[in-house]
């Protein structure tokens, strides 16, 4: 069965905008829940620019389904997932300059770097997932440092239009092929929403879709629950 991972950075992003104490992440986080998410996301970004540290621990103790923990390799933050241990951490490049995350991380060229953390998270019982973009050479550093999961960039293929997108759907199925046959698990990410969503169905092997910025847009909208619910209804429906 495919999965729904929902990202909530954007409740945080809406929060910040005043420093005040709402939208409250642990109750964005349940609503998600209480519509069949299979997973909540935040990104824990060097700048704390939408999630703080404080939310990461408080939906750690709320949440009753998978948490998965974005993050840069840095000291500090690493430092923070180790003590909390979601159940992923996916590793992302990062920027602090860019608006959101611009491309995959550069695994083959940081393999010394990376490998030691990934070792490290493994060890208490953390799964580790690399972002990275459709390329069969990031695919087989990320296996190469001992990540159980790729989650892979569909950022390009989302921005692009329709008929440049299938250039990258190819992109995409082989770099899932080649995960697969190394034995990793696949997830995917980044700019999905309910118009585009249809053919990244195609990939192979997929075990979750993590989306947020689309499903927050929606719930201004139709509210968190009901948008959730449409997400999940489309990948059924498309699923079939």
């Amino acid at each position: 069965m495919l999965r729904l991972g929902v990202n909530i950075d954007h409740v945080a992003t809406l929060r910040q905008a005043r420093r005040t104490v709402y939208p409250s992440l642990v109750e964005a986080a349940a609503l998600c829940e209480r519509a069949g998410a299979h997973g909540i996301t935040v990104h824990l970004r060097e700048d704390r620019r939408h999630i703080q540290d404080a939310d990461v621990y408080a939906l750690r103790k709320s949440l009753k389904t998978h948490m998965n923990l974005e993050m840069a390799n840095n000291p500090d933050i690493v430092a923070v997932a180790l003590d909390v241990k979601p159940n992923e951490v996916c590793m992302v490049p990062e920027r602090r300059e860019e608006l959101t995350t611009e491309g995959g991380l550069d695994v083959e060229g940081q393999r010394k770097e990376l490998a030691p953390v990934v070792a490290a998270l493994g060890q208490v019982g953390i799964s580790v997932s690399t972002f990275i973009d459709p390329e069969i050479r990031q695919v087989e550093a990320s296996a190469a440092i001992g990540a159980p999961y790729i989650e892979l960039h569909t950022g390009a293929y989302a921005n692009n239009t329709r008929s440049e997108r299938e250039l990258e759907l190819g992109r995409l199925i082989a770099a899932a092929e080649r995960a697969h046959a190394l034995g990793l698990k696949v997830n995917a990410g980044h700019g999905l929403s309910l118009d585009n969503l249809g053919p990244i169905l195609n990939l192979p092997y997929l075990d979750t879709l993590n989306i947020g910025h689309s499903i927050v847009c929606r719930a201004v909208f139709v509210g968190l629950e009901q948008a959730v619910r449409e997400m999940l209804k489309k990948m059924l429906i498309l699923a079939e």
